[in-house]
């Protein structure tokens, strides 16, 4: 009779893809353990079983208890858990998520090496969030300059479409309380916007420090994605949580916002933009299953692993991943 522990890792073909996952889930004061193929949530109100593989990001808040057998699971499923703050809006940590293939991974750092392609990826990032701005031969702070009146502007019209006042922006690191409601609820929004974004960079073996706009921060290029999508989704989400009421603002900010990925579909846009960002035409990303570990040769060769090459006769090894 085996046991949970002794079951064997998924395959790449048994996973959820990323796109098809639900967005986020956040818990708090509990214990997660492990059912089967689903973590279990146990507070005073029972348990609650969630299906792993279909998790995209496990937001981990305040009380949270996370057995080994728990993350065993989620790592197997290519979950991404990221621990974070009182009311969910502060990031502490993250784990790393199934990634199968470097292949994303290499492209990205090809472009963000070379300067020209780094401001190529950087200003395809721009005509994604601001399609009737024509970036192309904008320097950097043009860019800047037009993300910056175009994100107060954002901020005026959700204002005026939802009749929640607003003055400017304010951050107050280590007090999320410090701000208004409004502030509140955009700060909530956006750190669960770096979650989703984090969890997609990570299942799909990208470098989440490799920033195109950003610069200078481990997760720099999870900030690039996140903010592609501020405008449309994550700032409206905020405001339309304020409208509503001021009571629980950072739980109800969740709540819409969630609402609003599922509905747009986000997990899976993230994908493609992603793979569009980083892949040329002449190059294309294709979907690709494979457990392959190469090795490289001359002349930009790859050769299988596993492989003695020091030997005429080529003998393999049994496991690649063993000495």
């Amino acid at each position: 009779m085996s046991t949970i522990s002794h079951r064997s890792i998924s395959s790449p073909h048994e996973l959820t893809r990323v796109g098809d996952r639900i967005s986020f889930i956040y818990l708090e004061r509990c214990t997660i353990h492990r059912d089967d193929n689903a973590i279990t949530a146990t507070d005073a109100d029972g348990v609650t079983h969630i299906p792993s593989a279909t998790i995209g990001t496990l937001l981990l808040g305040p009380g949270t208890r996370v057995t080994h057998q728990g993350m065993s699971v989620l790592g197997e499923c290519g979950a991404s858990v990221v621990w974070v703050g009182e009311q969910g809006v502060r990031f502490y940590a993250g784990g790393r998520a199934l990634t199968r293939s470097s292949r994303l991974a290499e492209a990205q750092a090809l472009a963000w090496a070379n300067r020209r392609t780094r401001l190529e990826v950087a200003r395809a990032m721009y005509r994604l969030r601001f399609p009737e701005d024509d970036p192309s031969g904008r320097t950097r702070q043009e860019l800047l300059n037009m993300e910056g009146r175009r994100v107060k502007e954002c901020y005026r019209r959700e204002s005026s479409r939802t009749g929640v006042a607003w003055r400017r922006r304010e951050y107050h690191h280590g007090d999320f309380t410090a701000g208004d409601p409004a502030n509140q609820a955009v700060t909530a929004a956006a750190q669960c916007m770096y979650g989703i974004a984090h969890s997609v960079v990570a299942a799909l073996g990208c470098s989440a420090a490799l920033g195109f706009v950003h610069s200078g921060h481990e997760r720099s290029f999870v900030l690039d994605i996140a903010d592609l999508y501020k405008t449309e989704i994550g700032i409206p989400a905020a405001f339309d949580a304020v409208a509503e009421g001021e009571e629980d603002i950072a739980s109800r900010t969740r709540r819409a916002l969630r609402d609003r990925i599922n509905t747009a579909g986000l997990l899976d846009r993230c994908v493609r933009d992603i793979k569009n960002l980083l892949t040329s035409p002449d190059n294309p990303d294709t979907d690709d299953f494979h457990d392959r570990v190469t090795l490289q040769s001359d002349g930009d060769q790859q050769v299988a692993s596993g492989r003695n090459y020091g030997t005429s006769e080529h003998d393999s090894v049994r496991d690649e991943s063993l000495w």
